[in-house]
């Protein structure tokens, strides 16, 4: 095991950062963020491809509303990214985000940093300062003569001084380059001043196999170093791609233990028509126990399970009474609620043996309808059961100051 520099531990979400915890992995959108639906699609996408924490932009009004709707419903915490305008900072907040990052590049007036940063202790939300050398203070650069790592170091103190100037100190750092030599050094001269945890990453690394290997090369040599308490690969790809590669090296380099089943589960909404986490347990017991090498998804209700939980090999959505058995995002069966963790384990271990083309092509021929109508009487029943509507009013007086 490497020995690993003991930071102060912070909490986004559940998942702990620093003080020795697991090194996590995190990745990004790149839908829009008023696209609740594709945003969650992704959300799910990530999570099932080992991200722990994902962000999601907010950079207008639209956005947080999105977020008041994808917050809830989202398998993993959610930062927002924020640029410019501080009130986006307070609209997420509002929207109910797990951590926030801030760019003092273009975030400069000290009177809006400590605004945003005394919000967020009140609510308990951390910050990351997100310095990157392609946004740097003018003034920095000028200093400096470029984005030096001196100079992307210097950024992070000064904006970690204002947080802590009003008393907060839940923070976490990144001092992110293109450059791998700079930003290996950029990481080691902050490891040396703070005892925050840092969050590395190798910016606007670019498409693969180079941007893979920049990522790998820069966080790999910090991780080696013992510098380092959450990851993010920045590709020109599929954010997907980003998460994959990013646990993957966690687990090549014995930071991550490997996994077998990977079994994800929606946090439970107002649509939810089962008890999410009982039915989780016993699904993940029972698949565990076959020592199957699948990704499974257990949904709460069949409005958005299916969907959301797409990029799965198998899940189940509850209906009313009903549970709905899927294979990458389509119905294949509808089952009595009691036999819902029989079926699946059965169906999965049919997906084991035949593969997903055959299990989708031995669809009951009626599943797809049956669903169909499943949803249209859940949301007739409900109605806006996650008070999304008030949500997103509630953001926007937060977003235009009112």
């Amino acid at each position: 095991m490497i020995p690993r520099k003991l930071t102060r531990q912070i909490e986004v979400g559940d998942v702990a950062v620093g003080g020795g915890a697991p090194v996590s992995v995190q990745s990004m959108t790149t839908t829009k963020t008023a696209d609740v639906d594709g945003t969650l699609a992704q959300v799910y996408a990530l999570r099932g491809a080992g991200a722990d924490i994902v962000r999601i932009t907010c950079n207008d009004v639209e956005a947080a509303q999105g977020l008041a709707e994808i917050v809830p419903r989202s398998p993993v915490p959610i930062v927002a990214d924020i640029h410019f305008q501080y009130k986006l900072a307070l609209a997420a907040m509002e929207a109910g985000v797990h951590g926030l990052r801030l760019n003092p590049g273009n975030i400069r007036k000290e009177a809006h940093i400590k605004a945003v940063a005394r919000e967020a202790g009140d609510r308990g939300i951390p910050i990351r300062v997100g310095v990157n050398a392609g946004s740097l203070d003018k003034d920095l650069l000028a200093e400096y003569g470029g984005p030096v790592p001196e100079a992307l170091v210097q950024s992070a103190l000064k904006e970690i001084a204002y947080l802590e100037d009003v008393g907060f100190y839940d923070i976490k750092i990144s001092v992110k380059h293109s450059d791998v030599p700079s930003m290996v050094e950029s990481y080691r001269l902050l490891s040396e001043r703070v005892d925050y945890p840092l969050h590395l990453g190798v910016t606007e690394a670019g498409p693969p196999p180079g941007g893979l290997i920049k990522s790998v090369a820069g966080i790999g040599t910090l991780l080696q170093e013992g510098i380092g308490d959450t990851i993010r690969f920045s590709l020109t790809a599929d954010p997907v791609e980003e998460a994959k590669a990013g646990r993957q090296l966690l687990e090549y380099l014995g930071l991550r233990a490997r996994t077998g089943l990977d079994l994800i589960a929606c946090p439970s909404c107002g649509r939810a028509e089962v008890d999410v986490i009982e039915v989780a347990t016993r699904a993940q017991e029972a698949l565990e126990a076959e020592k199957l090498p699948i990704q499974v998804a257990v949904m709460g209700c069949v409005v958005n399970g299916p969907g959301e939980a797409r990029e799965a090999d198998i899940g189940i959505a509850a209906g009313r009474g009903r549970g709905h058995l899927f294979i990458k995002g389509q119905v294949v069966r509808v089952v009595p609620e009691e036999e819902m963790v029989d079926a699946l384990l059965d169906e999965a271990r049919k997906l084991v043996a035949e593969g997903v083309e055959a299990r989708l092509a031995a669809a009951d021929a009626n599943a797809d309808e049956l669903a169909r109508q499943a949803r249209q009487q859940l949301v007739e029943i409900q109605g806006d059961a996650n008070r999304s509507a008030e949500r997103r009013a509630q953001v926007a007086r937060v977003a235009q100051g009112g």
